[in-house]
């Protein structure tokens, strides 16, 4: 969600803090600020709500300069988007704080800070990190003892950036669950939040761990864990690319990443196919030995990442015959499940840093399910390191928050998953063999799905005015129905809903009429001729019909029926293909409405707090 920033050097690191904030823009946020050491021992802070254009600026006479610094992008938790409540924080004009997560027993500690005599300025959980941090200083600890000290008292997630006045040669992070790195340099380091900040200036990084606290001064890092001890972390070298994160030829970055899914599902399947077969060793050396005890499938995930276990949920029951429980992580964590510990646990996520993916995982192991195997497009993220196995989707970053190209690589690699663990449950080589040839058509079909983009956008052009859409599928189809609402609402405001087409009588059938555009995935399966009667209750009530099918499916057009025509392709793979149009669907209409799609209001692209 939120994104920090910090660096200590020998040059003006302003511009650095301003350029990596620009870079994490993606992740969502409603006001930024950064804080700087300029040699005289004093904080120079500076804060805006809104972009991070308005921040630069601010900045743009060169006045504010320093060669220590932190800078953050604020997601409002407690506290409205305001100047007030933007970060940093800064405590006595000596201690400057950024965090990402949430601190639980805020009230309690800033309740003991005001008896201490300390004021506060926000209304933030935030501002009392940095009050703390001064309480303890003020006693005579140093910044990492202070540090050390205020952070056993905080209950909740923390990431933290710290500087002190008093202290005026190195940078303090602290991390307790959400993510952060240190970004290795010659003669300067860097603290981050997300390696994309930092791509411009390095690709070495070190990972903090649960409860590690790092001290970055120009000639070195040392990093203590949550006994105090010093540690050595594995040094990673990041493959993200600087150009990858730039929108090039394309209007918005949603747009960018619609467009490359070809590559990214080529690149997903690359080296993970030989011959008729999946190859397991592709999940991780151990997998053929956890393959071989799994009898069941447990998948946790949340948004997007949900809709597309629900897809896998249909693939595992249907293809290879493994019962496959499918649940929102944030309820899973909380609803007492009952344990199997012969049920593989399929954690799915883009960033592999969602907070509550994470808490699911961990309880897996805590009430005794089987092993975690992580479907995740980050490799230096969280998630990775819980998992005993891992199938990185290699979808290459993807910046709109609106995910794309995340999803549909997330199916593929899950289409992987379900045969390599099928083949133990009945799917037999020739079924095996079929999939297979669906998925190697996979990145050309997707092709000339995207040339329809034309068509698709003189659809788009008949939602522009409209207020509420109903999107209907069946059976695996269903799931990217919801795919299909969900991008709708998230980047153009319109109230989108899906629903199984065989639930309209029960309900939704009540919301039809002229205004209610209706969508429908149609491709030509067992469940269709069920569909077409599902299609006549709407045009019998009114209803103004967009329909995705193949010509074979046999839906003709009319004036209240739009038939947008998708090539013909194995049954297997439909769901995979059918999201795009649907996605463009969703592109072009937010064009049209004049919404901000890339960074749609009150979302953020890493949701790292519960």
């Amino acid at each position: 969600m939120c994104g920090i920033v910090g660096a200590v050097a020998e040059r003006n690191v302003v511009p650095i803090l301003v350029e990596g904030l620009r870079r994490l823009e993606y992740r969502g946020y409603d006001s930024a600020g950064l804080a700087v050491l300029n040699g005289s021992n004093a904080i120079t802070r500076v804060r805006t709500p809104g972009k991070v254009a308005a921040l630069d600026e601010l900045l743009e006479d060169g006045s504010v300069h320093g060669s220590i610094g932190i800078a953050h992008t604020r997601w409002a938790t407690h506290g409205v988007p305001n100047e007030a409540n933007a970060h940093p924080h800064v405590c006595r004009d000596e201690v400057a704080v950024v965090h990402n997560g949430i601190i639980e027993n805020y009230s309690e500690i800033r309740a003991e800070q005001e008896r201490l005599g300390y004021e506060f300025q926000s209304d933030t959980d935030t501002e009392v990190i940095a009050a703390r941090i001064h309480h303890y200083l003020s006693q005579g600890a140093d910044l990492v003892e202070a540090v050390r000290s205020a952070t056993s008292e905080l209950e909740g997630a923390y990431a933290i950036g710290v500087v002190n006045a008093r202290a005026p040669d190195r940078v303090v992070g602290a991390r307790m669950g959400p993510p952060l790195l240190v970004g290795l340099g010659v003669g300067e380091h860097f603290l981050t939040s997300d390696v994309a900040a930092l791509v411009p200036v390095t690709q070495r990084f070190l990972i903090l761990e649960d409860g590690d606290i790092a001290e970055l001064q120009r000639d070195h890092v040392t990093v203590y864990d949550h006994s105090g001890q010093v540690v050595e972390r594995e040094e990673t070298l990041s493959e993200l690319d600087a150009d990858a994160v730039e929108r090039g030829q394309y209007r918005h970055y949603m747009q960018k990443e619609i467009f490359e899914q070809p590559e990214s599902i080529a690149n997903t399947l690359e080296g993970r196919l030989h011959g008729n077969r999946v190859l397991e060793e592709s999940f991780g050396p151990e997998a053929k030995a956890i393959f071989d005890r799994v009898k069941s499938v447990q998948i946790v995930a949340c948004g997007t990442s949900f809709h597309a276990g629900m897809v896998a949920r249909n693939w595992f029951e249907g293809l290879a015959g493994i019962p496959c429980h499918v649940e929102v992580a944030s309820e899973f964590r909380y609803r007492h499940p009952v344990p199997h510990a012969d049920a593989l646990v399929v954690a799915i996520s883009q960033s592999g840093e969602t907070a509550d993916t994470l808490a699911a995982v961990r309880g897996t192991r805590e009430i005794g399910f089987g092993p975690v195997l992580s479907i995740v497009n980050a490799p230096e993220s969280s998630l990775v390191r819980e998992s005993e196995l891992v199938l990185m989707t290699r979808a290459g970053p993807e910046i709109g928050v609106a995910s794309t190209k995340a999803f549909t690589t997330q199916l593929t690699a899950l289409l992987l998953l379900v045969c390599a663990l099928g083949r133990r449950h009945g799917l037999s080589v020739e079924a095996e063999a079929r999939i297979v040839e669906q998925l190697r058509t996979l990145p050309g079909l997707c092709e000339r799905v995207l040339a329809l983009d034309d068509h698709v956008n003189s659809l788009a052009g008949r939602f522009a005015d409209k207020h509420h859409a109903l999107f209907l599928g069946r059976g695996v189809q269903y799931p990217v129905a919801m795919e299909g609402a969900l991008k709708l609402k998230e980047i153009s405001y319109i109230h989108a809903e899906a629903y199984p087409a065989g639930e309209l009588k029960h309900g939704p059938l009540a919301l039809v009429d002229a205004d209610m555009p209706v969508v429908v995935v149609a491709p030509n399966d067992a469940l269709l001729e069920k569909l077409k009667s599902n299609l006549e209750e709407v045009r019998a009530r009114g209803g103004e019909l967009y329909v995705f099918a193949d010509r074979h499916a046999g839906v003709k057009p009319s004036s209240s029926v739009h038939v947008l025509e998708v090539p013909s392709m194995g049954e297997h793979i439909t769901p995979i293909v059918y999201t795009i149009p649907l996605q463009l669907l969703a592109y072009h209409a937010a064009v049209l409405k004049g919404t901000d799609i890339d960074q749609p209001r009150n979302l953020a692209k890493s949701v790292t707090v519960e």
